[in-house]
């Protein structure tokens, strides 16, 4: 688990003190005993001394490169073929799909064999209700996470181990889920990215904590990484950020029940998962800058305060509104500079853009680079031991 410790405010004691029935039926499948259903995976036994020996067979372009997830759309996968041979570090699958996962699972083997470089995060949206990628035989249909929260401890144990064996039997080793922000009982209606879709899994940070990282240890039971998203927390705002500019929570605070839900979740999983960045702003964090690009919440607040190590993957920078009218380029690298690890790019023809201005950015500064530097490193990390690097 990638989380050094919890900001003194927040020990496991004090966290505990802030944090002081579905109406259909759902069929979900009872829990593995174990995690011993987890696909074969090699995984170092020293994983630094794996991710010297992968540097070492790579260029700076290619380092940089494993910084980027680019999406491909599941009616036309035709277009990965390009993507993995520019030595992408993953592939998103966007849109949706009800193709079998037997069909989907000797493409994604086929994307890994021809990988150039270490082997790829296959990513997809696999939360449930309005959001579930994979619709097609072999991936059950699953409940908004509001029902699934409603769900008995066992059942939703359950209902998140049959997820991770799904996703696992066709290839996807990365989910985009579970989502961790809290929206309050009796504003979900006015909350339209979370809310108003039934996304959050309860109405408080302990509920959600609990559940995020029931739907966590599931998915990594089989070999998926899960991740927590979108920090610091889209349950307060009201406009969404994939289709509106400027939208902002003017409530969250560092020690707010949105974030203390994130570092709960994080404690309470065993699983090695990633946070997904929000690109809202909040002023009483950082007035000046929106998340996904502000060193005070993704250094300072998520990496130092919270103690998290691990990848921090951005939201959508490519096609999202409330990141089109930065300039292409400095999305990626005023991410990287904030503390974050994968960019997200829901169009794959904007990586090269986004990798060349890396690249220029780090020629040009050399604290710059070293940030690059760290973040390749983080990156490759988390590839050895999801075993992705033998």
């Amino acid at each position: 688990m990638h989380l050094r410790g919890i900001l003194p405010a927040l020990t496991s004691v004090a966290l505990c003190t802030v944090l002081a029935g579905c109406s259909t039926p759902i069929a979900v499948r009872p829990a593995s005993a174990t995690a011993e259903a987890a696909p074969d995976r090699t995984v170092p036994d020293d994983p630094a001394a794996a991710v010297d020996a992968a540097l070492a067979g790579l260029d700076r372009r290619a380092e940089v490169a494993q910084l980027f997830v680019a999406s491909v759309a599941l009616d036309d996968l035709g277009d990965a073929e390009a993507l993995v041979a520019q030595g992408v570090g993953g592939v998103f699958l966007a849109g949706r799909s009800t193709a079998p996962a037997t069909g989907l699972a000797a493409t994604t083997a086929r994307w890994q064999e021809h990988a150039p470089g270490p082997g790829l995060w296959i990513a997809a949206d696999q939360e449930g209700g309005a959001v579930q990628t994979l619709k097609g035989e072999g991936f059950e249909r699953l409940p908004t996470a509001a029902e699934q929260g409603a769900l008995p401890a066992e059942r939703l144990a359950g209902l998140a181990d049959g997820l991770g064996q799904d996703l696992s039997s066709a290839g996807v080793n990365l989910n985009l889920a579970p989502v961790a922000d809290v929206v309050p009982a009796g504003t979900e209606e006015g909350n339209e990215p979370i809310g108003a879709f039934g996304r959050q899994y309860a109405g408080t940070g302990p509920e959600v904590a609990e559940d995020a990282a029931t739907v966590a240890d599931g998915l990594a039971a089989h070999g998926v990484v899960p991740t927590f998203k979108q920090f610091p927390g889209l349950g307060l705002v009201q406009g969404n950020t994939d289709t509106s500019a400027g939208v902002v929570d003017p409530v969250t605070d560092a020690g707010g029940e949105q974030v203390t839900a994130f570092a709960e979740a994080l404690a309470r999983t065993s699983a090695d998962g990633f946070v997904m960045t929000s690109s809202a702003t909040y002023p009483r964090i950082d007035p000046e800058n929106q998340a996904a690009f502000s060193r005070t919440v993704v250094t300072d607040l998520l990496r130092d305060r919270l103690g998290f190590d691990g990848v921090v993957i951005s939201d959508d920078l490519a096609n999202a509104a409330a990141v089109r009218d930065l300039p292409v380029g400095q999305r990626a690298t005023r991410f990287l500079a904030a503390g974050g690890t994968l960019v997200l790019s829901c169009d794959g023809d904007l990586v090269p853009e986004m990798v060349e201005a890396v690249l220029a950015r780090a020629e040009a500064d050399p604290g710059f680079a070293d940030v690059v530097d760290a973040a390749v490193r983080t990156a490759l990390t988390a590839k050895a031991e999801a075993g992705l690097l033998g």
